[in-house]
């Protein structure tokens, strides 16, 4: 007798819960959180402060760091300083995106471009801005020129590399419809890449506004007699950290605010990439 061994029954497997690597959390737990990320350093600045394990001149306490900004707001000194830091980060910065979103673009789309200009720029891209500040004080003198010409070497060449990835990352099919439709190269590029690229390209941006924030500052701490690097200079040779303390938070809130506009300006005329 031949034992026919029977089929196991079906077994409906149960849809077990995958633990995604990234997950969403409520808005009300992402303003939390967002809190908690800047009063939780405060509370350990300010407890340290006044624990009395670091001396007032290395660590001055938040409440004396409020007081020297309301002192420097008052004097006109803040201001003026603020003033000039953002006249030189918007015209180097200003600068240096006219002249590295065209060349990123072209790069991008143009066969040619690339390969003349990717060595270059990235060998360029390596070499230390500050190490220019030298020869741009020896070219330009410590005007103006010169600490505008240092936001522009800082930024240039990475924003121009960025440009760059974002161009190349349009989906070929968009380029092969609109070629079909019989739209010719530039009408493609002004109406399908651009757009395209666009959220992409105030991506960047948005990364590099940071650098030029640390150029200035290093080109006011240089040569200058105006600015938020040159105000700090200032405190440092009186030991008035309470000062320098409260132009870096300055500093900060105002990289801050640059970078939420820019996300703004993304998130309107990129809707679609959300």
């Amino acid at each position: 007798m031949v034992s026919v061994r029977s089929a196991p029954p079906d077994i409906q497997a149960t849809p077990r819960r995958v633990k995604l690597l990234k997950t969403d959390v409520s808005r009300r737990t992402a303003w939390i959180l967002r809190a908690a990320s800047i009063l939780v350093p405060l509370a350990g600045w300010w407890a340290l402060s006044v624990s009395g394990l670091v001396e007032d001149t290395f660590l001055p306490s938040p409440p004396d760091v409020w007081a020297a900004g309301l002192t420097m707001v008052e004097s006109g000194d803040l201001p003026a300083d603020l003033l000039a830091s953002l006249g030189r980060i918007g015209a180097g910065f200003g600068l240096a995106v006219l002249i590295s979103v065209p060349l990123g673009f072209a790069m991008g789309t143009l066969g040619w471009a690339q390969p003349l200009l990717e060595p270059v720029i990235g060998i360029l891209r390596y070499l230390p801005a500050s190490a220019f500040i030298p020869l741009l004080i020896i070219w330009l003198g410590i005007g103006e020129t010169s600490k505008i010409a240092l936001l522009v070497l800082g930024v240039v060449f990475f924003n121009t590399l960025m440009t760059a990835d974002v161009v190349r990352q349009v989906p070929a099919r968009l380029l092969e419809v609109s070629a079909i439709l019989g739209a010719g190269r530039a009408r493609v590029a002004a109406r399908v890449v651009f757009p395209y690229a666009l959220p992409g390209i105030l991506d960047a941006m948005r990364v590099n506004a940071a650098a030029a924030w640390n150029f200035v500052v290093v080109a006011e701490l240089i040569a200058a007699t105006s600015g938020l690097g040159y105000r700090i200079t200032r405190a440092q040779r009186f030991l008035q950290t309470d000062r320098i303390f409260a132009i870096l938070i300055v500093i900060g809130l105002i990289g801050l605010t640059i970078d939420i506009t820019l996300r703004l300006v993304r998130a309107r005329v990129g809707r679609w990439a959300q």
